[in-house]
């Protein structure tokens, strides 16, 4: 009979450096499939990440190359080589300016400008924050997209969680599927918001425009909530709460609500009502209003809550100057 998980040995390791992991199944566990074995040994790696190493020939029986159905049935001497897919390692480092403020052997905590892609794709192969990363820490080519974990869109500022660790990479994942990661954003949204929403509509890629994201039954759970931090005329301030994390997610939940962000050309919705003092402000602010200004979570070593804040950018510190000026000409 298997053994309570809290009762198995840990042959776990304390970072994801090139050495091998070997260690021998114990009794208890004979009988299970080799991937089965790993989850319940190495529960700091995901099951697809071991998967694709047994596939990889990069964990052996007794010296053999291993398969994923393969059964062990106690004793055998297994050995695992963690590392990144080679597909995952094509950036190069480039010396990109990072705001980083924390950093530990574990984690990076960064503030992201405005401008700044977040991974490298079509159109932005360089100048990306992964090739800034892979240049300040080198020892995150052995870690899959260098520990990004989630990301920020090229014109949305604010706090960022790094890997540093294969470890730590695949513990930050399991809490932002657990929710337990917080994340809250600042948005400048057109138009004045009567109250607080809990926005809980699915989101998927649009039917037909295939670069936007759009509210759909066919999506994937999405929650966010809204509170209003400030009203003015024509536009409100609000703070956004992440359960989920889709893509695009405060910019297609807050278009729903009729109250899409200023500066977001993709998801307004016609012409938008505004005072005439305001409208200029608010038409020539050159980008989405979104700022993530609020990060917590448990430090995936020490298990320590962590909480981080970031103050508005310049430009979206400016806006709100301008706006506040502007509302004493509104009668």
């Amino acid at each position: 009979m298997t053994k309570p998980e809290e009762e198995l040995p840990d042959y776990s390791k304390d970072d994801d450096s090139a050495d091998l992991l070997e260690f021998k199944v114990p009794t208890e566990l004979g009988g299970l499939r080799l991937d089965q074995i790993l989850v319940k040994l190495l529960p700091e790696y995901s099951r697809s990440r071991l998967q694709d190493w047994i596939e990889q020939g990069l964990v052996a029986i007794n010296g053999k190359p291993a398969t994923v159905k393969q059964k062990v049935w106690g004793n055998e001497k297994l050995t695992v080589a963690p590392q990144a897919h080679p597909s995952e390692m094509v950036a190069e480092p480039e010396d990109i300016p990072l705001d980083i403020i924390y950093e530990d052997d574990a984690i990076l905590i960064i503030d992201k400008p405005v401008g700044l892609v977040v991974h490298p794709g079509s159109g932005n192969w360089q100048g990306t924050l992964l090739n800034g990363l892979l240049f300040h820490a080198p020892e995150l080519k052995e870690v899959p997209r260098a520990g990004i974990v989630h990301r920020l869109d090229k014109d949305t500022s604010g706090l960022m969680v790094v890997a540093k660790t294969l470890v730590a990479q695949t513990a930050l994942v399991r809490q932002m599927q657990a929710r337990s990661v917080k994340r809250e954003y600042l948005a400048l949204v057109w138009g004045e918001v009567d109250r607080d929403y809990t926005v809980n509509v699915p989101i998927g890629r649009h039917p037909t425009q295939r670069v936007k994201m759009a509210v759909t039954e066919s999506g994937k759970e999405a929650i966010t909530h809204v509170h209003i931090e400030e009203r003015f005329p024509s536009c409100t301030l609000v703070r956004c709460k992440l359960e989920t994390g889709r893509t695009h997610q405060i910019r297609v939940h807050m278009s729903y609500l009729d109250h899409p962000l200023v500066g977001d050309t993709l998801y307004i919705k016609g012409v938008q009502k505004c005072v005439p003092a305001m409208q200029e402000i608010l038409i020539k602010f050159p980008r989405q209003a979104l700022h993530a200004w609020k990060l917590a979570l448990d430090h995936p070593v020490t298990g320590k809550r962590m909480e981080f804040d970031t103050p508005l950018p310049d430009d979206m510190d400016e806006l709100l100057e301008r706006i506040e000026e502007a509302r004493g000409e509104v009668v």
